[in-house]
């Protein structure tokens, strides 16, 4: 399949996305980052907790991890129809292919990274870790560990300051749940330079997160994120140096009815330049369901299984069933299909075991 073509018109160079101190007083912080998910979709955070010596650890292990390794052992840990977890060099967005390699990391099934990555205990949803073994990245697989937990840690922050934006309470279950059985997951990505030509792809094609929200590591050097703002231009997410990007995805949306924003955005290729950047994404537990935190008569949306999201999220990046699945999917005006597969796909799904897109074709495609 090939590429997605990039389109250059309506593309300013630059956008001013809000950069909010999070050592300010937590009524400032809270307004302002209320009004970027209420606006925006996009925001920068600074003084975030992470610190720069890990996150120049964290940068030179993805460098060596796809510039040290060759690409034929990179393939010996190739994600899979039964493992979403992996190597890859051939995802879908949208049903184009994006110009990049990646890696994903999840947190294991057992909540616990002291297990060995193929131990049944690990299972999920996801599928298990694949880490390259230490004999050839000595560091890679505890300094990736040390990164995620703290970004699962200013998740959290970002969860509860986003919540009290909607005068929510930091004890809502769902705000708990989050905390307690998430199930995010870590990309590493690669995007190699794209000759320019009259049909540059995309590195990624135009998509919303799906997640509750995502804390993004961008390139320093190669500025290629994209977001469509309101008067529907495409524009460049500047990086904040010693900031990390953060974005609200699709169960943010449902869960705020609406009130905050899943951002559209993309990633376009560079002639030149490599871009390295890292996704966090703070995803719902497989069972959980996300409605509208408001009344049962207020909500315009119905609730979503994230399970059943996350599954056809990666069925259609990794195939070409076809399928797709968005937050406006459960808009309550609408009349989707999704909403009665999701019933179906509950009763049937086993959601804590590795999801297979050969076993779910009948009813994802149905």
């Amino acid at each position: 399949m090939p590429p997605t073509i990039l389109d250059t018109n309506n593309t300013s160079h630059k956008q001013d996305v809000p950069v909010i101190d999070l050592t300010k007083p937590d009524n400032v912080v809270i307004e302002q980052i209320a009004e970027a998910c209420a606006t925006f979709g996009f925001f920068q955070v600074t003084n975030h907790g992470v610190s720069h010596e890990l996150i120049d650890d964290f940068r030179e292990q993805m460098r060596l991890y796809f510039q040290g390794l060759d690409h034929d052992t990179k393939l010996q840990w190739k994600r899979n129809e039964k493992n979403a977890r992996g190597f890859f060099d051939d995802e879908l967005t949208k049903q184009k292919r994006d110009w990049k390699e990646a890696l994903d990391v999840g947190v294991p099934g057992s909540r616990d990274w002291s297990i060995e990555d193929d131990d049944p205990r690990n299972a999920c949803l996801d599928g298990f870790n694949y880490f390259p073994p230490p004999e050839l990245l000595p560091k890679f697989r505890t300094t990736i560990v040390e990164y995620f937990e703290e970004c699962t840690k200013l998740s959290k922050k970002l969860a509860v300051l986003m919540a009290k934006g909607l005068h929510v309470s930091e004890d809502h279950p769902l705000l708990d749940e989050l905390a307690h059985q998430h199930t995010s997951y870590l990309r590493i990505n690669y995007y190699p330079p794209f000759p320019p030509s009259d049909e540059s792809p995309l590195g990624i094609s135009p998509h919303h997160d799906a997640g509750f929200l995502t804390i993004l590591l961008q390139d320093d050097e190669c500025h290629s994120l994209q977001v469509l703002n309101g008067e529907n231009e495409w524009t460049i997410v500047q990086p904040e140096k010693g900031a990390l990007t953060i974005n609200t995805g699709d169960m943010a949306m449902i869960w705020s009815n609406g009130l905050y924003k899943a951002p559209l955005h993309r990633v376009l290729t560079d002639p030149d330049k490599v871009r390295y950047s890292a996704p966090f994404f703070y995803n719902p537990g497989y069972d959980t369901k996300i409605a509208p935190f408001v009344s049962e008569d207020e909500a315009v949306y119905e609730p979503c299984l994230w399970g059943y999201f996350r599954a056809v999220r990666f069925a259609g990046d990794l195939t070409d069933l076809g399928v797709e699945i968005q937050a406006s999917d459960y808009e309550r005006s609408q009349d989707s299909h999704h909403l009665a597969k999701q019933v179906r796909f509950e009763k049937e799904a086993q959601l804590h075991e590795p999801f297979s897109v050969e076993k779910y074709r009948p009813l994802l495609q149905g």
